[in-house]
């Protein structure tokens, strides 16, 4: 009997919070079969005897892109580790399902062909988004037309061929938030897709607030030790199976390595979120305090990202880290910092980076597990290796909207920022909700 067969994936009866749902969620099955810890199954193909009923159920999923009966058939048409992941996952984001991709990329090019196979190839996109995301839809590699707007304009950039209205909030990089239940009416019919890398379902959970689509590259906090790539996208059943259909076409599946290594991070995932989160809330309370930094972008909902913008050289500050790793990515246990302009968002063209905020003296900074002494003391001495000490200009921590309003910025070297109200941010040990 296979994973597929075995296990019950309705949710209980009796809501569990999210804490227990991150440590049993995907594995109810495992002590009836008489194990502890999930199994990894490798298998890239799987015996049959009976050819006829191999047919009548490829058949099947031909048609309804529905997960398969039975025993699994062949690792691109889904695995048994990958699927208690997807089972989990979707139980962490309140989702019908979940269908995990072999990278976060993969997982949004799905979600992108899948519309487009209806004659749904217009998007409707608020910047700014990942670098990567923000580059497939405009370059138009799958033949999409992308509209970008601003939450406000959301509505009136519909059209009768748009498949799609993407947002990322909290923001990549910038951090700027969105009101997700406004976004969602303004967008009709229409499916919302939330990318929730950055906030996760810790923080919060977009299918709740309206969202039919949310996007993770899992590669960050869902793995959470930098050391596994994937996606995954939760959402309806309906859509689901058109991706899954999608999936089987092109290939873009999760190992089943990663599937469990993916399982493995959810389990701590509430654990780190909340211990990260806290320690970022104090490094943004006292960078917002420094007069070598012009500016702090701190999300109201919390969370491990913290983005300034510095008076003095940016790029000074990455090399001058020594505990810091300087890198890109994030989610990870150890705390990463980088220079989007540089690397996250580089394939972006200068004006469109600009228009998204994202200035050339923005840092974005991954906070990690590590003590919050031990990381101040690294960043205070790379700041002081970092030329230009700055006058002490209007800092901001926390905000909304779509971060358009800091287009310029400190990305000038300029001291004036926007007078936006300072949000007040969580004490530290209770950012994550």
């Amino acid at each position: 009997m296979t994973h597929q067969d075995s296990m019950d994936t309705t949710p209980p009866a009796a809501t569990r919070t999210l804490a227990t749902e991150a440590v049993h969620a995907g594995r109810e099955d495992l002590a009836a079969l008489g194990l502890h810890a999930a199994p990894l199954d490798l298998s890239t193909t799987y015996p049959s005897r009976d050819s006829r009923a191999e047919a009548a159920r490829l058949d099947e999923f031909a048609a309804t892109g529905a997960e398969l009966e039975g025993p699994p058939v062949y690792g691109r048409l889904g695995n048994p580790t990958v699927a208690r992941f997807e089972t989990a996952l979707a139980r962490l984001e309140g989702a019908e399902a979940g269908v995990a991709f072999a990278s976060g990329m993969a997982a949004l090019t799905a979600v992108l062909l899948a519309r487009a196979a209806q004659g749904l190839r217009h998007v409707v996109a608020v910047r700014p988004l990942y670098g990567c995301s923000d580059h497939l839809l405009t370059a138009g590699l799958l033949g999409t037309e992308v509209t970008w707007t601003d939450p406000a304009g959301i509505a009136d950039a519909i059209r009768p061929d748009t498949g799609l209205v993407m947002v990322e909030t909290p923001a990549n990089p910038t951090l700027a938030e969105i009101d997700l239940k406004a976004v969602a009416h303004s967008c009709g019919s229409v499916p919302l897709l939330v990318d929730n890398t950055f906030a996760t379902p810790v923080l919060q959970r977009p299918v709740e607030h309206g969202a039919r689509i949310v996007l993770h590259s899992a590669t960050k906090y869902l793995g959470g030790h930098g050391d596994v790539l994937g996606g995954i996208v939760a959402c309806d059943e309906e859509t689901a199976r058109e991706l899954r259909k999608v999936r089987f076409a092109t290939g873009g599946v999760l190992h089943p390595l990663a599937g469990y290594l993916l399982l493995r991070g959810l389990s701590t995932l509430p654990v780190r979120v909340r211990a990260q989160s806290a320690t970022a809330a104090e490094l943004a309370r006292r960078l917002a305090g420094d007069p070598r930094i012009a500016r702090v972008h701190y999300p109201g909902l919390g969370g491990a990202m913290v983005s300034f913008e510095v008076h003095g050289d940016p790029h000074e500050v990455i090399a001058g880290v020594r505990l810091i790793t300087p890198a890109v990515s994030l989610g990870s246990v150890d705390t990463l910092i980088q220079h989007p302009g540089s690397i996250s968002h580089r394939i972006i063209g200068e004006d469109d980076r600009r228009t998204g905020g994202i200035g050339e003296r923005l840092l974005r900074m991954s906070v990690g597990l590590e003590d919050v002494e031990d990381l101040w003391n690294d960043l205070d001495a790379a700041l002081g290796s970092a030329r230009g000490t700055g006058g002490g200009a209007e800092r901001r921590v926390g905000g909304a909207g779509n971060g358009t309003e800091d287009a310029g910025g400190a990305g000038d070297g300029a001291a004036g920022v926007s007078a936006a109200p300072a949000r007040r941010l969580p004490e530290p040990g209770r950012a994550g909700r």
